[in-house]
């Protein structure tokens, strides 16, 4: 493939990639920096690309696998960085943790979904892909995404449901404790 070709790819699809490992990552700056990796990758091993599937789910692939790398480099060096500077918020306290609690739980019930149900709702909530978009990536249809999203929302209100209901009686002892 000419430098042009590539240059070409790039522009189609870099966008894509980035949004796909920004779903991952949860993290601009890595996303972008393995956005990069990606087509420096696909560059250099663009003669084992044999044509199976599209180019973007091809992309999509070298960019997990370097996800998967950078996870593995995080686990080995495990070094915390701590800010000087306080980040400034535009929400009050209270409004901060009750969304940081809110998230805290949609994401740990999301990790309780099966795949491919988990990568499909990762990819549409914090990637914000289209249903086409996540089809093409996991080399299904558009309309097998949507459904298996649908389902995984169902199943997270199911889980929702069921562990209010769980806690329901712990708060009403506490109550006549009161």
């Amino acid at each position: 493939m000419r430098e042009q070709d590539m240059a070409s790819l790039y522009q189609e699809y870099a966008r894509q990639v980035y949004k796909y490992l920004y779903s991952l990552c949860h993290d601009a700056d890595t996303a972008e920096d393995l956005t990069q990796e990606t087509f420096c990758r696909a560059i250099g091993s663009v003669d084992r690309y044999n044509g199976s599937c599209k180019i973007y789910v091809w992309l999509c692939q070298i960019a997990k696998h370097l996800w998967y790398q950078e996870l593995e480099k995080r686990n080995k060096t495990k070094s915390a960085e701590f800010s000087d500077q306080i980040p400034a918020s535009e929400l009050a306290v209270e409004e901060k943790t009750i969304l940081s609690e809110e998230k805290f739980q949609l994401f740990r019930l999301l990790h309780l979904l099966n795949e491919p149900m988990r990568e499909i709702m990762y990819l549409r909530l914090t990637g914000e892909f289209s249903f086409k978009e996540i089809g093409e990536i996991l080399g299904r249809d558009e309309t097998w995404a949507r459904v298996n999203f649908y389902r995984g929302k169902q199943k997270l209100h199911e889980q929702k449901l069921q562990e209010e209901k769980l806690q329901e009686p712990e708060l009403q002892k506490r109550e006549r404790q009161k």
